[in-house]
């Protein structure tokens, strides 16, 4: 939203019978580093016991209020850019499997490590009008939040969507979280595809990401500003009445 990440607490799940203390002590680590490198401090937190081990943060900081992206805003002729590929709810559903290629598991964790920082903060200087992040919803739910009720519709050119490699593969070998079929059937009757859209597409599109990138509307004007930033233009917003077409 354009915001300045100040202070976090830190929230843990870990079981000290299954797990030397030395691993929280590690991701405790990596999580001060990142907050270091965005200017941020840890400032305390709270740890549960609980068998399988989960990390989260709970961030304060502050914003311009003339300066709020929101994920609602885009207007008619807005195209709509993506700043990292999908795929990693499916990679880390490999990994768990034990079907992953160790390459591809470093890719993806090389995006699930790459902030969306720079890709924020030029979307500030570009003007945009409306941008959230790809997270558990998939690109497909969180595209819905930006067009809901609005007299917007977005057009999603499903070829021109970044994925990481390997994934039509993956998903061969049934390694789809449930979380995207959950999200694809809620859905939908929400969602019109085109008749040339697969399956795996759909899966694809709904799949739950973990550190995904910013979806961004923007005027195409402004599109030079993100040079030198991994981004692909997936769409565009047209008049309608708050639904998102895929072809």
């Amino acid at each position: 939203m354009g915001g300045m990440p100040l202070t976090a607490l830190a929230i843990a799940g870990f079981s000290n019978c299954d797990f030397e203390p030395s691993v929280l002590k590690n991701i405790l680590k990596g999580a001060v580093d990142v907050l270091t490198s965005v200017g941020a401090t840890l400032i305390g937190g709270h740890c549960i016991d609980d068998r399988e081990i989960k990390f989260g943060l709970s961030v304060t900081g502050i914003l311009k209020t003339e300066k709020v992206l929101c994920v609602s805003g885009a207007k008619v002729g807005d195209i709509l850019i993506i700043t990292k590929p999908l795929g990693i709810g499916i990679i880390t559903t490999a990994l768990k499997g034990e079907k992953a290629i160790q390459e591809d598991v470093d890719c993806a964790v090389k995006w699930m490590l790459t902030q969306n920082k720079d890709a924020s903060e030029i979307a500030l200087k570009a003007d945009a009008h409306a941008c959230t992040d790809v997270t558990g919803f998939g690109l497909l739910g969180h595209a819905l939040n930006m067009v809901k009720d609005t007299n917007n519709d977005l057009m999603i050119y499903a070829n021109d969507i970044p994925i990481l490699d390997n994934i039509y593969e993956y998903i061969d070998m049934g390694m789809v979280p449930i979380g995207a079929y959950n999200n694809l059937r809620y859905f939908q009757e929400k969602v019109i595809f085109d008749q040339d859209i697969s399956e795996e597409q759909k899966l694809i599109l709904s799949d739950p990401q973990t550190s995904g990138g910013l979806l961004i509307a923007i005027n195409e004007d402004y599109l030079d500003e993100f040079k030198g930033l991994f981004y692909r233009v997936i769409g565009r917003f047209v008049s309608g009445n708050g639904r998102v077409i895929v072809r």
